[in-house]
């Protein structure tokens, strides 16, 4: 269940988003927030430099793995502007990450892509849920919506 704090914590996420647009690349972003609330890891994506796996969630299992016990990890909290693809859920469930709250889903995404007469990209949009079944998941949070949607729309433009 999303709470007030939850949806606080999104905001970085959607800031981080923007930063990655204004970069260049795709409008996502990424925190791993402990139990007491303090910031240990944030990225935002970095895949416009040709490597399509520079997510800022799949960065994070990637620096939790190497920085963080199992228990740490599982107590932590990726908040997320959207939805973890397949690649980013099965490294946040093999490296053993806790919640994940996420701005808008990966269904949103790809219906907006595809108003847009976007192409689907190269992996099926899969829920978390299904690639990930035991990690606990919540969103989309509505009060996002408008404003990724935004972002991802000025990417789609641009490209």
């Amino acid at each position: 269940m999303i709470d007030d704090t939850d949806v606080e914590r999104l905001a970085r996420a959607v800031e981080l988003a923007r930063e990655a647009l204004e970069a260049g690349d795709e409008p996502f972003g990424s925190v791993l927030i402990a139990p007491d609330g303090h910031v240990l890891f944030e990225d935002r994506n970095r895949a416009g430099g040709g490597d399509e796996t520079r997510h800022p969630e799949f960065e994070i299992a990637r620096w939790a793995a190497g920085n963080l016990t199992p228990d740490e990890r599982a107590s932590a909290t990726v908040y997320t502007s959207g939805e973890h693809c397949p690649m980013c859920s099965a490294a946040h469930a093999w490296v053993g990450l806790g919640r994940i709250v996420y701005a808008v889903s990966s269904a949103q995404v790809s219906g907006w892509r595809a108003s847009w007469g976007l192409a689907a990209g190269p992996v099926a949009a899969l829920p978390i849920t299904v690639v990930a079944p035991d990690i606990p998941v919540d969103g989309p949070v509505a009060r996002y919506e408008s404003e990724v949607r935004e972002l991802l729309h000025r990417s789609a433009v641009r490209a």
